[in-house]
């Protein structure tokens, strides 16, 4: 008997479908988008402080020239060592008021702010979402309509013409924002780490100084970051509460309305620019630390 053998069945390659690329050409339009977006807000915030930062540092010459030229030509120092050292201006104290009033400002909204934010994030009580909503509606009161009874109140209690008056005034201010922000980041912070540190031996107090708080450090530096720039920005309740003991944007108000046009660039660079380096020394805690909290 003859065995006939089989031939092996050839396979039929049969082609693969095309591709749909059009959500991967959407998504790379989409993140196009984004970057042209973010550069076109970078340099609608940036052009205004390069500009200011070029007429505080040109010579007089370069800044009563026109047309001006938008690089460095003509640079002077001259402007601003006069401006920040001249003692009828007023500006170098009023510019350690400021700090001084923008640091103990950031100190004391945290000290009462964190708490209550770890309060709202960690324990459930009645009318917790309403007490959240009056946080928000006390930011819709504007800061003229108390300016007449917190000046009245300062002078009863001794403490008018004072820092310690602006202080408090701006701590107010950036209360409910910072009790806000510290509970949602507390929000994020999973409770099994901190229950895992009081059953290692921590008290409550323990675990969130030695658990919650290191993750927690991108809240504490946006709230910071937000109270400092606050305090620093806020003209009205620094002037109507202060006579000798000026912040600078109170004392540039007052001292600058009818000065040169180079002393005003002068006076808008350094308003600018100790904000400025506030917001980048706090940014690091942001982009390095957010990814750690949100785990």
């Amino acid at each position: 008997m003859t065995v006939v053998e089989k031939a092996p069945a050839v396979s039929e390659e049969r082609p693969l479908p095309p591709v749909d690329e059009r959500p991967l050409r959407r998504l790379r339009l989409i993140r196009i988008g984004q970057q042209v977006a973010a550069v076109a807000i970078t340099l609608f915030m940036a052009v205004p402080v390069y500009l200011i930062t070029l007429a505080a540092f040109s010579s007089r010459a370069e800044l009563n020239r026109f047309p001006k030229a938008l690089w460095p030509r003509d640079m002077s120092i001259e402007t601003m060592s006069a401006f920040l050292l001249s003692p009828g201006t007023g500006v170098l104290p009023a510019l350690i008021n400021s700090l001084m009033v923008g640091v103990g400002a950031v100190l004391l909204a945290l000290l009462i702010g964190g708490p209550a934010g770890y309060a709202i994030a960690r324990y459930a009580f009645r009318g917790r979402d309403a007490y959240q909503m009056f946080l928000l509606l006390t930011k819709s009161l504007p800061v003229v309509v108390l300016a007449i009874p917190l000046a009245s109140f300062f002078l009863t209690v001794a403490l008018y013409d004072t820092t310690y008056a602006v202080i408090l005034v701006h701590s107010v201010l950036a209360l409910p924002t910072t009790v806000l922000i510290t509970a949602s980041v507390f929000v994020a912070v999973p409770v099994d780490l901190e229950e895992a540190a009081m059953v290692f031996g921590c008290n409550r107090f323990g675990a969130f100084r030695q658990v919650v708080l290191p993750m927690s450090l991108p809240g504490v530096a946006a709230s910071s970051i937000f109270t400092f720039v606050l305090s620093w920005n806020e003209v009205l309740a620094a002037a109507v509460l202060t006579l000798d003991v000026r912040t600078l944007p109170a004392q540039v108000l007052v001292s600058l309305a009818n000065s040169p046009l180079a002393y005003q660039f002068a006076g808008g660079f350094v308003l600018v620019l100790p904000a400025v380096l506030f917001i980048l020394l706090m940014r690091r805690y942001l982009l390095n630390m957010w990814g750690s909290t949100i785990r």
